[in-house]
């Protein structure tokens, strides 16, 4: 038997193992020559996640950043359009020969065209030839300016309509609101010229949906959607003025129609959320008002233990207050009521 042959094959077949090790051990390094196996793999992965994770940071602060200056610089400029808008309100009730206050049926479509009218009368009175007898004339003198509810409605220069919202709480007069209408003719829809009302209330929505085919109901829409947000935002300032020691933190939506605080002076803590079902609300629809934690200190014959309530636990009371009654008012009600109602739980507790 030749040896010399089984010699040879055995030879090659080590070398191809060999080579075959080499291949799949070079599939696995990094161009640098490290070894880069799955445990490399899955360092690499968590690497990448950490850079994004630190991109995604930095484009977040950056459009905060931006958001908060294209705020400012709006607000800077509603403030300007806010003096402006205030002079020519203020110039066109001064000179007025007549202010009627409506009610009810008074105010409706019918009387809303005949603003509309006078002030396209005004504008054609202004283009007609320089007639003196025509300019002086008594009928195109007369200026009238309506009382509606919390809103005064006058006409402007250049058939514009101008409503001015004026809100209150608690009787007490808050901030004012201007809203100009212009129509390029009798027969044209009106649209939103300019205002000062807050950007992030809807109103390009309330335009759209109301103003072409109900303007007295846009208008009374418009009106119902800031005095809702000053009598929320007025119940938010008075809370934190009148209880500012007890609550420790308060967080609300620029409407206020999402609202979250704590309260921390009893011994727990107690977390309020609410919120409303719309804008047009001064109520809160969605009501949750939890304690945690609870401490319950027990008392035997001769010793006496601290035992804690397992979670949060909701407190019914509070919930029914917040749905009836005013922020303020709610409030008031939690506090007085609360440490007994953490002595009942400590007695049904087991």
């Amino acid at each position: 038997m030749d040896y010399s042959d089984t010699d040879d094959s055995l030879r090659r077949r080590s070398r191809k193992i060999a080579y075959l090790g080499e291949s799949a051990r070079r599939q696995f390094e990094s161009p640098s020559g490290r070894s880069y196996g799955l445990m490399g793999e899955l360092n690499y992965m968590q690497e990448e996640d950490i850079r994004l994770e630190a991109t995604r940071s930095r484009l977040s602060n950056a459009l905060k950043r931006h958001g908060d200056l294209a705020e400012r610089m709006s607000r800077d400029s509603d403030k300007t359009i806010y003096e402006r808008l205030h002079k020519e309100f203020e110039a066109a009730r001064a000179l007025q020969t007549q202010e009627i206050y409506l009610d009810g049926e008074q105010w409706n479509d019918g009387l809303l065209a005949t603003i509309r009218e006078r002030v396209h009368m005004e504008v054609d009175r202004k283009a007609m030839a320089r007639d003196v007898s025509t300019l002086h004339s008594p009928h195109f003198q007369e200026r009238i300016t309506y009382k509606v509810g919390d809103k005064v409605i006058c006409c402007l220069e250049g058939a514009r309509i101008g409503i001015l919202y004026e809100t209150s709480y608690a009787g007490e007069p808050c901030d004012i609101y201007h809203l100009v209408l212009e129509s390029k003719s009798f027969l044209e829809k009106m649209t939103v010229l300019e205002h000062t009302i807050p950007f992030f209330l809807p109103l390009r929505e309330a335009e759209n949906d109301l103003l072409s085919s109900n303007a007295m109901k846009f208008i009374d829409h418009v009106g119902e959607l800031l005095q809702a947000y000053v009598d929320r935002k007025e119940q938010v300032r008075l809370v934190k003025e009148l209880y500012g020691n007890q609550i420790k933190e308060i967080h609300c939506s620029l409407t206020y129609h999402l609202i979250l605080f704590a309260i921390a002076d009893f011994g727990c803590k107690v977390i309020v959320k609410l919120k409303y079902a719309d804008l047009v609300s001064v109520l809160p629809t969605n009501v949750s008002v939890v304690a945690w934690p609870i401490q319950i200190r027990r008392f035997s014959l001769n010793t006496s233990t601290m035992n804690t309530l397992e979670g949060p636990t909701c407190l019914l009371y509070a919930e029914d207050a917040l749905r009836t009654m005013s922020l303020p008012e709610a409030y008031a009600e939690i506090v007085l009521n609360l440490p007994q109602a953490l002595r009942e739980m400590h007695e049904e507790s087991p």
